[in-house]
């Protein structure tokens, strides 16, 4: 499966929108995905499953690329 993560680059600020940026993994669940990122130091805001015509949409887009972990 594939998740989407949003994350905040700074562990320490308060998350502001504008400087929310976006990563692709591959892992069997969201735990996995929390798992493999745990000693990266930045803020972890949502984390999305893609499935489906979602995920065709994303992979279509130029700036897909999934993150090895």
């Amino acid at each position: 499966m594939i998740y989407k993560i949003y994350y905040q680059d700074n562990l320490l600020q308060i998350p502001v929108r504008e400087n929310t940026k976006s990563m692709y993994i591959e892992a069997d669940s969201e735990r996995a995905v929390r798992a493999k990122l745990k000693d990266r130091a930045f803020n972890i805001e949502y984390i999305q499953l893609l499935e489906g015509v979602h995920l065709e949409y994303e992979q279509a887009a130029p700036y897909f690329e999934l993150e090895e972990v």
